[in-house]
């Protein structure tokens, strides 16, 4: 499946350097600045692979795990749903609060860590989005693992995260090889579910140079099962 690359993602993704290591960019200042200096970074659009499962879907109660400035809980808000969105990151849940206020559309935000200092209500949510949350071996384990506990049975994970080929084979993401996924990862991450999808997917990003080029990413839709009756 191939998707495109919007213009604000894909400037994010050409038009900065990276810090040395992961430690450095994902950090709660590093996201503050990030979010503070360069106005909405992947702009106000949902993720188009989101748009495309999300469409039409009757209301539920979602969770956006690590939603950034929002525009995917603001456009789940759009069609219905009953949506929380966690960051880690003050600005980014200060801009997501009023970008749903200029949409008229009602949405919790809520800033944590939601690695660290989260923890989920079992079963709370119908539909849990993780949207790029790209984390360590450790903490990728951890967050998924609090994704599957806040599912309710019946209820579905989605994901879509850059894929460990990204970087030898695609554009864009960030160039820390620790923080991408690929299929046994979330296979490992989410056996408790009974997996739909876990397959890499591509967007087209257009270079500066105007030649156009594929990014690889990963999207897993898994469903908790059923709990048994009686």
């Amino acid at each position: 499946m191939t998707g495109t690359t919007s213009p604000a993602e894909h400037a994010e993704a050409s038009g900065h350097v990276a810090p040395a290591s992961y430690h450095e960019s994902g950090t709660v200042e590093a996201w503050n600045e990030r979010y503070t200096t360069r106005g909405m970074v992947w702009g106000t659009d949902p993720n188009r692979f989101l748009a495309d499962y999300a469409t039409g879907l009757s209301p539920r109660r979602v969770l956006d795990l690590g939603c950034g400035q929002g525009r995917n809980a603001v456009w789940l808000a759009t069609q219905g749903h009953r949506v929380t969105g966690i960051d880690l990151s003050p600005v980014a849940i200060e801009q997501a609060r009023r970008m749903a206020a200029d949409r008229t559309v009602e949405a919790l935000f809520e800033v944590a860590n939601v690695v660290e200092d989260w923890t989920p209500t079992p079963g709370s949510f119908d539909l849990v989005i993780l949207s790029y949350l790209q984390l360590p071996p450790h903490d990728r384990r951890v967050a998924h693992a609090k994704a599957t506990e806040a599912v309710a049975p019946g209820g579905t994970v989605w994901l879509i995260a850059h894929h460990s080929d990204n970087i030898a084979d695609g554009v864009g993401g960030p160039p820390y090889p620790e923080v991408l996924f690929d299929e046994r990862a979330l296979a490992e991450d989410f056996s408790d579910l009974d997996l739909l999808r876990n397959e890499k997917v591509y967007r087209d990003v257009e270079g500066e140079d105007g030649l156009v080029r594929l990014a690889h990413d990963i999207l897993l839709v898994a469903t908790k099962p059923l709990e048994p009756e009686g």
